[in-house]
């Protein structure tokens, strides 16, 4: 197992990621009528915006196994993302009868800048791991990786939201040091204090 930078080479291997950690760490493979939304609202736009902020656990193999991917300021991105990334995607997914895939629309309709966490902790992740390579150490360089990566630009503060029901993200970020943040029902957020 490694930790590198992304490479374009990488990208079908972290949609596959990306959508079977979908569901609350889970497979989401077949969950919405078309599975690359999932990647289109919370892989994509990340690679496309910032891809030197992205890194790639990968196998003996040097297949794609698992990926963190960031953003320095979250305002800017969100920001970016309402204006630039979703309008022209949107079309392709709204409209579905499937509840799950309307649901996902509507986060990415209302996504817009205004962190509650800016102030402090202005830079965001998402980090996912196939489970067969969970519990070996790669999430913890991982988050290293982008850590120091934020913290060579100046970048204060990084924080992650998680669906309260993602066990493994809730007990994850505490042993690395993230504190617990206020959060919207439903979620859990954890912040890294990334000046010292």
């Amino acid at each position: 197992m490694n930790i590198r930078g992304y490479e374009p080479r990488d990208l079908e291997h972290l949609v596959e990621v990306c959508v079977r950690t979908a569901d609350v760490g889970g497979d989401a493979t077949g969950m919405l009528d078309d599975d690359l939304l999932w990647a289109e609202i919370y892989l994509l736009p990340y690679l496309d915006r910032h891809p030197d902020l992205a890194f790639v656990a990968e196998n003996d193999a040097g297949r794609a196994v698992g990926y963190i991917i960031g953003t320095d300021d979250t305002d800017a991105f969100d920001a970016w993302f309402a204006r630039t990334w979703w309008p022209s995607r949107r079309a392709t997914y709204s409209g579905s009868a499937n509840p799950r895939q309307r649901e996902l629309v509507a986060v990415a309709d209302a996504r817009r800048a205004g962190s509650a966490f800016a102030n402090v902790y202005p830079a965001h992740l998402h980090i996912d791991l196939l489970p067969e390579t969970q519990g070996k150490g790669m999430g913890r360089m991982l988050i290293a990786r982008l850590a120091d990566a934020l913290a060579a630009r100046g970048v204060r503060g990084l924080h992650a939201v998680a669906s309260s029901d993602n066990a493994g993200a809730v007990a994850f970020y505490p042993r690395l040091g993230f504190v617990e943040l206020d959060a919207d029902p439903g979620a859990r957020a954890f912040g890294l204090d990334l000046t010292h």
